[in-house]
């Protein structure tokens, strides 16, 4: 009865299925608004996994939600039937490129193809054919410091969202600072940066790395408060620093993802961003969406 009720009252942003084998594709010679549907459908049976029906005539689309007699046996009458999405609203993409049983792969597929369309159903990869309502992704601004490129903790949260079944449409948001841009803000000869990896340098001035451990000089540090100790460490004393914590960027609203070298191994919630390790792995930066999610769209539910 759960499972029927929540098909029947899907409703809201976002509505995707739990699962693409719970909708079905169907084509029929009526017209595709609910009075004809209901008289089309209703008695007829169907399989006992289909709680959403793709309804095509020609070129129009529609979406259904059904109830049936039963859930248990193989085939079931069709019982009651809900027009959720009519064929004004409605259109039928096919893009073999498209994870359809990722929520988020749907959401853009949606708003890339099919903007200001309220449903857009999608025939994806392995002709899987699955649909979203009412597109309206999460928005996360990612902040970072660059290089590398591409951001790493942007790039990160991206393969996340490429395979997360279980997250809402999510929308990144960068918010990327770059790293000789930072330096800048505090005129100086020379500039002492955490790593060459990296690859910068500052025109115009002597560029050393940190993890070189190069022989002191009057420079200004530009790194993080790891960095700093770091440089205490090998030099007995602090250095003049530009600061460039991404936790400590201010600004916006809104869910923030963002990263701390002082945390090694812990996620930390601070209002509504979520830091993750400088270091993060890819289970943490899942873990700090999962986070997000449950704090931005609590009520957020596969239909």
């Amino acid at each position: 009865m759960t499972e029927r009720r929540e098909a029947l009252n899907a409703s809201g942003t976002n509505v995707v299925p739990g699962a693409y084998r719970g909708v079905a594709v169907a084509s029929v010679g009526c017209e595709l608004d609910e009075a004809s549907l209901r008289r089309h459908f209703l008695g007829l049976e169907a399989y006992r996994r289909t709680r959403f029906i793709v309804v095509r005539n020609g070129a129009e689309t529609a979406l259904v939600a059904v109830q049936k007699a039963s859930w248990d046996p193989l085939f079931s009458p069709i019982t009651a039937l809900r027009l959720l999405v009519d064929a004004s609203e409605c259109v039928y993409l096919e893009e073999p490129d498209v994870d359809t049983s990722i929520p988020g792969a749907l959401a853009r597929a949606a708003r890339t193809h099919a903007p200001g369309k309220r449903g857009v159903v999608v025939q994806g990869r392995y002709s899987h054919v699955s649909f979203i309502i009412d597109p309206a992704p999460l928005r996360v601004t990612v902040r970072e410091v660059v290089p590398p490129y591409p951001p790493k903790l942007l790039d990160q949260a991206q393969h996340v969202l490429d395979v997360a079944e279980h997250l809402p449409p999510i929308e990144l948001v960068p918010d990327a600072v770059e790293l000789d841009q930072l330096a800048r803000s505090r005129t100086s000869a020379n500039y002492l940066l955490p790593c060459r990896g990296g690859g910068v340098s500052i025109q115009g001035a002597t560029t050393d790395y940190l993890d070189e451990r190069p022989d002191r000089r009057e420079w200004t540090l530009v790194g993080c408060e790891r960095s700093q100790q770091i440089h205490e460490w090998f030099y007995g004393e602090r250095a003049e620093q530009v600061d460039i914590c991404p936790r400590k960027r201010v600004g916006g609203t809104g869910a923030v993802l963002a990263k701390c070298c002082l945390l090694e191994t812990d996620l930390e919630v601070d209002d509504d961003r979520v830091i993750v390790p400088w270091g993060a792995t890819l289970s943490q930066v899942s873990e700090a969406l999962t986070i997000l999610t449950r704090e931005w769209e609590p009520m957020w539910a596969p239909a």
